[in-house]
C-alpha cells in the first residue's frame, strides 16, 4: 500500500480552497452607463516626451463628473491607471500608487513619475469606485519621462 504525504496534498487543498473562495465572493452590482460615453486623456499626447512634474488632463464626453459617494445619474469619477492593466470590472478599483483615485471630482493631476516609459489609462467608475457596465476606459497612452 502506497502512502501519500500530507505535504504532497497541500497544493491540491490550497487550489480547491481558492476556487471555493472565488465562487463564494459575491459579485457587486454595477451601474449601467450610456453607450456613447467616452473617457480620454487630453494631455499629454501618446508618445510624448515629458519632464517632471507631469500634468495629466482628463476628458469625458456623454457623462458628467461627480465626487465619489454621490449618486447622480450618468456621473462618475476618474481613476488614473499607471503602468497596470485595467482591474477586474466587478470589484472596486484598488487604491495604490498604480491606481490613483480622484473621488473629489478632479479632472487633472500634476505628479512626479520616475524617469522612463510609462503607460497611462483612465477609468471612470461609479460612486463606489466600481467600474461601469460596460467598463469605461480610455485608450492607453505611453509617455517617456526624462
Amino acid at each position: 500500500m502506497r502512502r501519500t504525504s500530507v505535504l504532497a496534498l497541500l497544493p491540491i487543498a490550497l487550489l480547491a480552497a481558492s476556487a471555493l473562495a472565488q465562487e463564494a465572493t459575491p459579485k457587486l452590482p454595477r451601474t449601467q452607463r450610456p453607450a456613447d460615453a467616452k473617457v480620454y486623456l487630453i494631455s499629454p499626447a501618446n508618445g510624448a516626451d515629458v519632464s517632471n512634474p507631469v500634468t495629466i488632463r482628463f476628458g469625458l464626453a456623454g457623462m458628467g463628473v461627480a465626487p465619489a459617494g454621490v449618486a447622480f445619474p450618468n456621473t462618475g469619477h476618474h481613476h488614473l491607471l499607471i503602468d497596470v492593466p485595467a482591474p477586474p470590472p466587478d470589484l472596486p478599483i484598488p487604491k495604490d500608487e498604480h491606481h490613483m483615485h480622484f473621488g473629489g471630482g478632479q479632472t487633472e493631476v500634476t505628479l512626479t513619475l520616475p524617469p522612463g516609459e510609462h503607460t497611462l489609462q483612465l477609468e471612470l467608475a461609479d460612486k463606489d469606485h466600481i467600474p461601469f457596465d460596460p467598463p469605461l476606459l480610455s485608450e492607453p497612452i505611453k509617455i517617456r519621462v526624462k
